[in-house]
This record gives structure tokens, sequence and C-alpha cells, in this order.
């Protein structure tokens, strides 16, 4: 058995601190549910972590803040994970204090070097006596017997919209803290959707794949109209649960065609496509690692009509051509700066 994340290993050490009735916020490896001493709600906002989690007798399961399982009140003890944006840890303790059952107790647990020193400041801010019991893993566990709970939890009052524009179409983007909060264009995404104008996608059924906010696919569809053309449908799919429930809203305030759907890569995803369109989340550290690549180009393939084509934007300096090559077929450059670079390929 794989060795659990640092977080959830600092819980197991510190088990004792669990009392009544356990919801866990931000679960990142499902492995962890049978190691605990009863069951109670786990929610994580990744699809890949919520398809493997194990059907275990007393434990509901949710994906995301929007799950049905969520209810108001029902927890003793609410443990909250740190989530790689700080922006989203505020939104999950909202949502803990929201779950918190009278008289309920908070555990915040997360990494040194994630900033957990830096996030107490946000925990604090609602539960102001939060003392740290252990430093344990490489973590901090951050204990809080009394705080202010809330009423209410409410998407629509945390969601912020924000007007993004390309070659005079202009749509309007939702979001949530950790999804398109700083309500700009990056330039990648500005550089694929520029290349869209010069050189279309064929008419057919696309795909936008790690939608994020549902940029690319609504933005498509406005630009159609735009020429007079009825839009094509556009599917979009993102791993995580804020993205797709941004999407969603994107989708509906621009009158967007399409599937919203929340998988880990393309595991969920069952049509095949005239094109897939995307700026994907992949990140070169000292290393360069491209097995995460490899698996979407990959299953690319697989969901490519024959002829398909991918257009893809990544940054220039990072190994793509020759695995999109590979995988999908012919190559060609259709912009390139020094930062990043637009591909098409057509399956073979």
């Amino acid at each position: 058995m794989s060795a659990l994340p640092n977080a959830h290993e600092a819980l197991l050490r510190n088990r004792d601190l669990i009392k009544g009735r356990l919801t866990l916020i931000g679960l990142s490896d499902a492995a962890l549910l049978s190691q605990l001493p009863s069951g109670g709600v786990a929610m994580t906002d990744h699809a890949g972590v919520f398809s493997r989690m194990p059907a275990i007798k007393g434990w509901q399961l949710a994906y995301g803040y929007d799950d049905d399982n969520l209810e108001a009140g029902g927890a003793d003890t609410l443990v909250v994970f740190l989530p790689k944006a700080r922006a989203e840890l505020t939104f999950r303790l909202e949502l803990a204090r929201w779950l918190a059952a009278e008289d309920a107790r908070l555990v915040l647990i997360g990494e040194k070097r994630e900033g957990i020193a830096g996030a107490v400041k946000q925990l604090k801010l609602v539960a102001p006596d939060a003392a740290k019991v252990d430093s344990a893993r490489h973590c901090q566990v951050w204990l809080a017997e009394s705080f202010v709970p809330v009423t209410s939890f409410d998407l629509d009052t945390w969601m912020q919209w924000h007007p993004v524009e390309c070659a005079g179409v202009r749509v309007d983007v939702a979001g949530l803290p950790g999804i398109f909060s700083d309500g700009q264009l990056d330039d990648g995404t500005s550089m694929l959707l520029q290349s869209l104008v010069e050189q279309p996608l064929t008419r057919g059924y696309a795909l936008d794949f790690a939608c994020g906010a549902g940029v690319i696919g609504s933005w498509i569809q406005c630009w159609q109209r735009s020429q007079g053309l009825e839009p094509s449908p556009i599917d979009a799919v993102d791993v995580q649960s804020q993205a797709v429930i941004c999407t969603r809203a994107t989708y509906a305030q621009a009158g967007a065609l399409g599937d919203v759907m929340a998988s880990d890569g393309l595991a969920g995803v069952t049509r095949k496509y005239r094109a897939i369109v995307t700026n994907p989340p992949f990140h070169a550290g000292v290393r360069t690692d491209t097995s995460m690549t490899e698996r979407f180009l990959q299953q690319a393939a697989v969901h490519l009509q024959p002829g398909g084509e991918l257009r893809l934007v990544a940054n220039s300096f990072l190994p793509y051509e020759s695995l999109i090559a590979k995988y999908i077929g012919p190559v060609t450059r259709l912009a390139s700066d020094k930062r990043f670079t637009v591909y098409s390929a057509k399956r073979r």
C-alpha cells in the first residue's frame, strides 16, 4: 500500500481529536477512509479521488461544494485539509462552519511547505482561540474548540463574474475561489483563441479539455454566432468541482451548448469528437515530467474521430511536439513566441 499524503498521516496520528460525527473537507486520498475509526462524510473536489472512494459502511461520499450529502449542522468534528489555493481555504472554512453541529470542533491540517503558517491567520478570523496541537509529517495540526457557525452556504454569494474579450467577442465568466479568481484572460489562452479566429476548427462536436471556468468553449460559440454561424456544441470536462460549477454557470450565461462533465483526464468521457481544444494545466519543475501529457494524448487519440484535430497551447519550452506527433499525428505550429506555442495535429 502506498503511503498516504502527509496531511492524512498527520490526522491518523491525531485521531484522538475526532469526536462524534466526522466530516472531512478536501480529502486527497481515498485510502484514508478505511483507516479512520468510524464513518462520517468525506468530501473531495477532485473527480479522480471521488471515483476511487470505496463504498465503506458508514461513510457518505461527496464530490464538491454543492453535493447533496453535505447537510447543515450534522458534524461534531470537522477536519479541513489545506487547499493549494489560499483563497479556497476561506471557502472551505465557511463550508465547515455551515456543516458544524453545536459545540463542534474544527481541525485544520496542512503542510509547512504549502503555507500552513500563513493559513492560520485565516483560521483565527473565524476561530480566534485556535491552537496548534501537533507538528508531524512536515505538517501542523490546529484545533479550534469554539468558532462562530453560519446559517447558510450559498455558492451564488461566492461566485464572481468577469468579462473576457478576444477578437472583439466578449463572454462573461464565472469564478469561485481557486478558479479564475484574478479575472484576467491568461496569455496562453488568448493566443489559442486568436488561432481559432485565424484557423477555425472544423465544424462538429468538440471538447474543451481542462475547461477551467468554461472560457474556451463559451467563447468559441459566441465567436461562431458573431460570424453568422450556428454554434457547434462543445462539451467541457475538468477534474475539479469548482471548475465544473463555474463552467455550467458560464455556459448558461453565454447560451453555450454542450455537456459539462467531471472527469480525471478523459476517463469519464464517451463521445468521439471532431476536435479537442485545450490549454492543459501541465507544469514542469526542475525535471520535466511528461507522463501526464502522454496519458492525456493517449486518451485524446481515442476520443478524436479519424481526421479530428487536437488544438493545444502550452509553454514553448515543454517538449510536447514529439509527443503529439507520436500519439495524434503530424504537428503544425500555428502560433509561437518565447512563452507559448499553439500546436495543431490531425488524428491519423
